[in-house]
């Protein structure tokens, strides 16, 4: 029993080592505000980072760097949160004060978060559109919205120009006269907004053969592969020209209008009016041209985001052109992109490996006593842990999602849904661990008079320990990869690259992070099989060789 104390003794420490060092660099922006905050709550107004975030697309990331560059240059304090998983979730983050600015447009703020009605004179004026949105944000959520950018980025419906030709497709209605006769592949947002799928095809009397839910990354590809036949779009794409794509006209004016425009929470606007000031100065500045030509250099050219911000706000007369290294990497050589990533691969990973380890302890400190309880109590352990299993059942990208009302966005919610799926594994296996212990050396100790409890410390979980390290383990692998989805709610790690990579089809950027993300999987396997030697018996080790 005092050889198991100390053994768990050792683990523990080490544990406990490492998390407090990776906890202590988990968030150094937040570490910046706690700090500012002890010096006096208007030193915290006055120094905080100022947390812009993006929705998963490019032309968003564009217009969330050009805001992050705007205020840097002018000595504020920036933290980005870029690739966040959708409108509810963008919105729902502003609204809690969990980031303080990201673009929107018109038409998404009047039908998806208001679901207010578009008039027939909202249809004909983008200006009474901006008006009443805004004015209705403000007295309903205290939000802001800056004037308009200046261009419009409506919803562009898409074919090929093969199957516009064959079909005699020029406008939407056209469609009607082919009922079931094409396959639908649409966003997840277009899906479920009433400006989307479902508005579009009552509004114009459309039939699908099928409808498929894809990724905003991948549905130009299945477009082009023949996989789908019609794909919501936006106007501003530069994906369009480079495929040669047909957009429909909107002949019945079913969607609003979409001009961009930065919306801030109510904290930037109580704590800091000089970084709305400045960001305001964006508005007017930008068109359809700028704004086509930008998103074609990230899309098609898979020039660096950063780059192409700092151009466009160079060309508009708010920024000065300042050269990159970054920019010249040879864009065929992937080991070479990799080793100009060196640092923020470095620093992602980190954040992974923090996340992973302070879920994955929290997971181990309930689940182990956990299993360990519920051997005393059969009847209601297969309860207990069908109730963990039905956890594993909810997709990870959803579980982060039902966690924002309450947690809101960031490091939080992302520990407490990778916390909740890693609990069953690691207490399954222990309740099997303990509960299969060789039935002979229980009773030996038994009948040496040794009480149940005793019987659990001295001789199950000595024996129990190989078994407790397979949930272990197979927690932590699963918990790794889990990980990289907390990037949609903007908990940063390896997940970053991949998001990012996969709204601005950039299949380097993806292994940037996906790589990365493997080899820490395999690694951290690779110590717990260390710590899990450690902690068995040896005994046990020897019978095992």
């Amino acid at each position: 029993m005092t050889s198991l104390h100390r053994r768990w003794a050792r683990v523990g420490s080490l544990v406990t080592t490492v998390l407090a060092v990776m906890n202590a660099a988990l968030n150094p922006a937040e570490a910046q505000r706690v700090a500012a905050s002890a010096l006096s709550p208007s030193a915290a107004q006055r120094g905080r980072a100022v947390v812009i975030a993006s929705k998963p697309f490019g032309e968003s990331y564009v217009l969330a760097e050009m805001f992050a560059q705007l205020l840097e240059r002018r000595g504020i304090a920036v933290d980005r949160r870029l690739g966040l998983g959708a409108t509810e979730v963008a919105f729902g983050a502003l609204q809690r004060d969990a980031i303080d600015v990201y673009p929107e447009y018109t038409g998404t703020g009047l039908l998806a978060i208001l679901h207010d009605s578009l008039t027939d004179a909202m249809r004909r004026d983008p200006r009474l559109t901006f008006a009443h949105v805004s004015a209705a944000f403000d007295a309903r959520y205290g939000v802001r919205w800056l004037p308009p950018l200046g261009f419009q980025n409506g919803y562009a419906i898409a074919v090929r120009r093969e199957t516009a030709e064959r079909f005699g497709l020029r406008t939407l209605s056209d469609l009607k006269a082919h009922p079931g006769e094409f396959t639908g592949g649409f966003t997840a947002d277009f899906l479920g907004r009433p400006d989307g799928a479902p508005g579009l095809a009552s509004a114009y009397g459309l039939r699908w053969r099928a409808v498929r839910p894809l990724a905003p990354a991948v549905k130009y590809a299945a477009l082009v592969s023949g996989d789908v036949d019609i794909i919501d779009g936006y106007s501003t794409d530069g994906l369009l020209s480079k495929y040669d794509l047909v957009t429909l006209e909107d002949d019945l004016h079913f969607f609003p209008p979409y001009e961009a425009a930065a919306i801030v929470g109510p904290g930037l606007v109580r704590d800091r009016p000089d970084a709305v000031a400045e960001l305001a100065r964006l508005s007017g500045r930008l068109t359809e041209r700028l704004m086509r030509d930008a998103n074609r250099r990230v899309e098609v050219e898979q020039t660096e985001v950063r780059v192409v911000a700092g151009e466009l706000l160079t060309a508009i007369g708010l920024g000065t052109l300042q050269p990159t290294t970054s920019a010249s990497v040879d864009r065929a050589s992937f080991a070479a992109y990799l080793w100009s990533q060196r640092s923020t691969i470095a620093a992602l990973t980190a954040r992974h490996l923090a996340l992973v380890a302070m879920a994955l302890a929290a997971a181990i400190l309930v689940a182990v006593p956990l299993g360990l309880a519920l051997e005393r109590a059969p009847r209601a352990a297969e309860r207990v842990l069908g109730a963990l299993g039905v956890i594993q059942t909810v997709p990870s990208i959803a579980l982060l999602a039902f966690m924002i009302p309450v947690l809101g966005i960031g490091t939080a919610p992302a520990l407490v849904a990778l916390w909740l799926y890693a609990l069953f594994p690691i207490a399954r296996s222990t309740y099997t661990g303990v509960r299969t212990a060789d039935a002979d050396a229980v009773a030996a100790c038994e009948a040496m008079g040794a009480s149940p409890l005793q019987r659990l410390w001295w001789v199950r979980v000595p024996l129990a320990m190989p078994t407790i390290f397979i949930g272990i383990r197979t927690s932590a692998v699963i918990t790794v990869g889990a990980a990289t989805l907390a990037a949609f709610i903007g908990a940063g790690g390896l997940g970053d690259p991949i998001v990012a990579g996969l709204a601005l089809a950039d299949t380097r950027m993806v292994l940037s992070g996906a790589l990365p993300a493997a080899v820490l999987a395999l690694a951290v396997d690779r110590v717990l099989a260390l710590l899990e030697y450690a902690a068995t018996p040896g005994y046990l080790r020897r019978a095992t060789r």
